[in-house]
């Protein structure tokens, strides 16, 4: 599950994620972030990637994305072009972590059954307004060297493109 929002739009942004077991519905990992200023898309892109980089560090296989942003669900599921400059390139490296995965599936819900990941990306703006870096549990804390890097410097695992499943505007 993820989200992202925008306080402003573009404004202050951020993004929140969470793995869960498909059998049991167990929390496996949840992550979130400030990402400066951007737009409600975008964060919402940054949220998709960093639940697909998280399953792919738990060993996922097969993964179904739920998302309450249909432009996000329709673009990655190949129904609706990426026009939007800002969003190509990330839609770009979603669609390279997605090849990493045997399958995955698209499913948009309703904003009251993602209130999770929303939480999330909201304790993650509220820290950043404050100076302060979103950690697991929803605590937070004067963002160091060492959390700089490991939220935006983190190697991203490369991958072979495999854009059946969205395309670019010309």
């Amino acid at each position: 599950e993820a989200d992202g929002g925008s306080r402003g739009n573009p404004g202050p942004a951020g993004y929140g994620a969470l793995v869960r077991d498909a059998d049991t519905g167990e929390l496996l990992r949840e992550m979130a972030a400030g990402i400066g200023t951007a737009s409600n898309n975008v964060a919402e892109y940054r949220g998709l990637i960093a639940g697909l980089e998280a399953a792919i560090d738990l060993g996922a296989v097969d993964l179904e994305v739920r998302m309450d942003s249909k432009l996000v669900v329709e673009q990655m599921s190949g129904r609706w072009q990426v026009k939007h400059p800002s969003m190509k390139p990330l839609a770009r490296e979603a669609a390279q972590l997605i090849a990493r995965f045997g399958s995955v599936q698209f499913a948009w819900i309703p904003r009251e059954r993602n209130k999770h990941a929303d939480r999330l990306a909201n304790e993650a703006m509220d820290a950043a307004a404050k100076g302060l870096m979103w950690r697991p549990g929803g605590d937070t804390g004067p963002a160091d060297a060492a959390d700089t890097w490991l939220a935006e410097k983190a190697p991203r695992p490369a991958a072979p493109a495999r854009l059946s499943g969205w395309q670019e505007a010309p």
